[in-house]
């Protein structure tokens, strides 16, 4: 049996059956049937309802009189993602910041997550980067496909048609390396911010260890703001317009 967070054990007393019956019922055998919620995904689930929460409390206490802090907070991500946006995508990118702003709060919360005890942050294990990366993947090939519908295609060809058979595999293999930099990148970070974290809160429990939380903490919003920018990045490649 795996070492199991609080939340994690309190996932599975609830939904263990019935999450390893899923599991089971997509040909997918469970390593613990017993325990098949992992820490990584119960974290997950537990910023998601953070979020949702947040959200919530922010919609109801919207105000054009007297803002409160936390709509200052929430206006001043929005502003600083749309600027960003225009500046590169151009003026047709409000479309995006939804999925920008959505994308920015999840990887922004599990990278500091961890730093609360009794939790860690999901984003120091593999699977939970790869799956941002790959919505990231996922969400900017449809946006390219939305805005040039089939002619998306001629991005991946080259400027001239007889360029096409080299340029069509080398234009795969940039676009799947784009979702492994992605996925190694937040990775390596925050697994090496929370093992440096660890080994001198054991070395040294007191004082010391205070300058790698606040590390981590730089090191948590810088992440999140490169995944972001290269997200943007990308949405400005597949959308734009040429000329």
């Amino acid at each position: 049996m795996p070492e199991q967070l609080w939340f994690t054990e309190f996932l599975n007393h609830l939904f263990a059956g019935p999450v390893t019956g899923l599991l089971r019922a997509l040909h997918i055998e469970p390593s613990y049937p017993q325990a098949p919620i992992t820490n990584a995904v119960s974290m997950q689930v537990l910023v998601f309802l953070f979020l949702v929460v947040l959200f919530a409390l922010v919609r109801s206490r919207l105000s054009v009189d007297k803002p409160g802090a936390l709509q200052h907070v929430f206006e001043g991500v929005h502003g600083f993602i749309v600027r960003q946006s225009e500046e590169i995508i151009g003026h047709h990118s409000e479309g995006f910041t939804p999925f920008l702003v959505a994308l920015a709060f999840f990887i922004l919360i599990c990278n500091l997550i961890g730093l609360i005890p009794g939790f860690e942050s999901p984003t120091a294990v593999p699977m939970v980067p790869l799956g941002c990366a790959v919505t990231a993947f996922i969400y900017y090939q449809t946006q390219g496909f939305k805005h040039h519908g089939i002619a998306y295609l001629k991005h991946f060809m080259g400027p001239m048609w007889w360029l096409a058979p080299i340029m069509l595999p080398i234009e795969i293999i940039s676009h799947v390396a784009r979702m492994l930099s992605l996925t190694v990148r937040l990775f390596a970070n925050m697994f090496a911010g929370d093992m440096v974290t660890l080994v001198f809160f054991s070395l040294v429990p007191v004082g010391v260890p205070i300058l790698f939380l606040g590390l981590h903490i730089g090191v948590s919003f810088l992440q999140t703001y490169i995944f972001i920018l290269l997200t943007t990045v990308y949405l400005a490649g597949a959308v734009a317009e040429e000329h």
